[in-house]
């Protein structure tokens, strides 16, 4: 039997070595002031009606914001935008100066430039042991014709030429 500390590490190490795609998730927060953090825990759900999910983590510095804000984008990020994803996944207050962003008509943050933004209304939110799962309804899209960001083993990069 597996010790609880050895399951962790190993859990991190299978998950660590699972490529993902890499997105920042943004909002406002009730001063109308920015927020956002890189995030790989993201999937659709749906296609009737067009549903996406992402995870927080109850520890974090922007969860009470994103669990009151009722709204929010997520961007896929395109491969030239690996600083955005590093800074974003940082512990500085002012990410936002990384980034060339604007405000949506939905007065939402968003990254220009990402390889796709999707804009949603929070429909559910479910407990998930540390985490919450937050489900959205896509209210708006776009995307630009640009290769995606890719996250593995810890590092972020482009799809393998050979592909």
């Amino acid at each position: 039997m597996i010790k609880t500390a050895d399951k962790i590490n190993l859990f991190k190490q299978i998950m660590g070595h699972y490529p993902t795609g890499v997105t920042i998730v943004t909002t406002m927060d009730e001063n109308e002031e920015p927020t956002g953090l890189t995030v790989n825990s993201f999937t659709s759900v749906s296609i009737d009606p067009l549903l996406v999910l992402w995870c927080i983590d109850k520890k974090s510095s922007s969860y009470e914001t994103f669990l009151k804000a009722g709204r929010f984008a997520v961007h896929t990020l395109s491969s030239d935008q690996t600083e955005a994803c590093w800074a974003f996944a940082g512990k500085s207050s002012d990410r936002f100066v990384e980034v060339n962003w604007y405000t949506s008509e939905n007065k939402l943050p968003i990254i220009k430039d990402s390889l796709g933004t999707l804009e949603c209304l929070t429909v559910q939110q479910i407990d998930a042991g540390d985490h919450i799962i937050l489900v959205g309804e896509v209210i708006e899209l776009s995307k630009n014709d640009k290769e995606p960001l890719l996250f593995y083993n810890k590092k972020a990069g482009t799809i393998p030429k050979d592909w």
